[in-house]
């Protein structure tokens, strides 16, 4: 599992290294880490153009350390001073020893455009807010450029705690962190300016508790349920599916899709929709009488497709089952029946969603994704899963957030919400806890969108066909 931790915690984790070490240890240990990423991006290191952006604090002191390394190596590095009076003594006299230069900020826009590589140095991890007007300049000279970009610890303009862009930011090809990932390596819009990301161990103790979790293939393994030679379907688990409507009958299809194809032995349908579900899925369960007489399960999923269905989103919500509440059972919800509920029950907005329950802006939701599954969670009592680019899943106990970023823009397509709506009902069906249900879901749903859409566009029935690939995938 990769985790990520706050600054606060990585800092104090750091102090506590930084008292047993000598001093310069743990800079030196960040800046060899930080110098080998360079070298096999680089590949030929002797006669390249490397430029340092250096800013005033220690990332800036790691950059020159590592600039010294590939000056050493014959690489022509120059540090382009953004404080030329704050810059980090140490490492610019390691720089000048091996060869390499300095130069102030206001002259090197084209040393900038004219390099090979590019590290970023500028802000640190607790930097908040987008670059200065001068250090933007040189952010945006990187991007110009051919040269590879590769940030230290962060990509500055980004705040690394809540994966927030407030303004200017350098984008890297490469992003070399120390010690620990930070939240906003894994959450956009942050991401999307850290390119690839390479983990370097400094020795740092952290706790046990993160941050962010994001799983991974060996995770899902685990997670994943596998019939054992007593199972039959009640054994199982049966899920309930309360969706559909005579205007949105796909959406009850697309669901039931999802949910026979998420581990649980059997799905119920109830709604409007019976005959398009039972025509595309003979072995699903129908009934006509409400969820209540519809037979015994152990999850449902409502609001896919409900359309203006209010009393059967309340029905089901008095069930002493986990729940799966999507669509437009989030807008019927009543929320003193959801954190009113024994049993777990799971949201799953997408932004817009989001946005309408916490009565903000689609716009502050996806700049800042994690203050808002948070808030959600808290509000609601729930756990939510805030669907997205990086979909983000959240208890309302508090605790890690898990983060899942295995999909596919391909998966921006009509119906593939009500697919993971399904899948995730059926793995709540199949006994596991409501965080541990969405983040497999989100997981495998974003795996098979890769496997249905294989670069070009897929449709959601692809992505609910593509499921038992992803899931041979993860358990083989």
């Amino acid at each position: 599992m990769r985790t990520a931790y706050s600054v606060e915690t990585v800092r104090a984790a750091e102090r506590e290294l930084m008292a047993r070490l000598p001093e310069g240890a743990l800079m030196q240990r960040a800046a060899a880490g930080l110098a080998a990423a360079c070298a096999d991006l680089l590949g030929r290191v002797y006669g390249s153009r490397v430029v340092l952006l250096v800013g005033s604090g220690d990332n800036g002191g790691d950059a020159l350390y590592a600039g010294a390394r590939l000056a050493r190596r014959g690489a022509g590095a120059t540090a382009v001073l953004l404080a030329p009076e704050r810059a980090h003594g140490g490492g610019l006299a390691a720089l000048r020893k091996a060869g390499g230069t300095a130069v102030r900020a206001d002259v090197a826009e084209g040393l900038v455009e004219r390099a090979d590589l590019v590290v970023d140095g500028i802000v640190g991890i607790g930097g908040k807010g987008g670059l200065r007007p001068e250090a933007a300049a040189l952010a945006a000279a990187a991007e110009r450029s051919r040269a590879a970009v590769v940030a230290v610890d962060l990509p500055s303009g980004v705040e690394a705690d809540t994966g927030e862009v407030r303004g200017a930011a350098v984008r890297a090809d490469l992003t070399v962190t120390f010690g620990a990932h930070k939240p906003g390596l894994l959450i956009d819009p942050a991401r999307e300016y850290a390119g690839s990301v390479r983990l370097v161990d400094i020795g740092l103790e952290l706790p046990a508790e993160p941050e962010l979790e994001a799983l991974q293939h060996a995770d899902l393994a685990r997670l994943l349920p596998v019939p054992v030679a007593e199972s039959d379907k009640y054994r199982r688990g049966v899920v309930g599916v309360a969706a559909g409507s005579a205007r949105y009958p796909g959406a009850a299809v697309l669901a039931v899709a999802g949910a026979l194809r998420g581990g649980a032995g059997a799905v119920r349908y109830v709604g409007p929709a019976g005959d398009a579900v039972i025509a595309r899925f003979p072995e699903t369960l129908v009934s006509d009488r409400g969820p209540h007489k519809a037979g015994r399960v152990q999850a449902w999923v409502v609001g896919p497709g409900a359309g203006d269905d209010a009393a059967t989103v309340a029905e089901v919500l008095r069930e002493d089952v986990p729940v799966l509440v999507d669509a437009d059972g989030l807008r019927l919800a009543d929320r003193g029946a959801v954190r009113g509920r024994t049993a777990p029950t799971l949201m799953t907005p997408h932004a817009g969603e989001a946005a309408a329950l916490l009565g903000v802006s689609r716009e502050q939701v996806e700049a800042g994704r994690l203050a808002a599954v948070r808030e959600l969670a808290s509000r609601y009592g729930a756990t939510v899963l805030l669907k997205g680019s990086t979909t983000v899943v959240a208890d309302s106990g508090g605790g890690a957030v898990r983060v899942n970023a295995t999909g596919t823009s391909w998966l921006a397509t009509a119906g593939s919400g009500d697919v993971l709506s399904g899948l995730a009902g059926s793995l709540l069906a199949a006994g596991l806890s409501a965080l541990d249900a969405g983040s497999a879901a989100a997981y495998l749903h974003g795996l098979a969108g890769r496997y249905a859409a294989d670069g070009a566009p897929a449709g959601a029935h692809d992505v609910a066909e593509a499921i038992p690939e992803a899931w041979r995938d993860i358990r083989d």
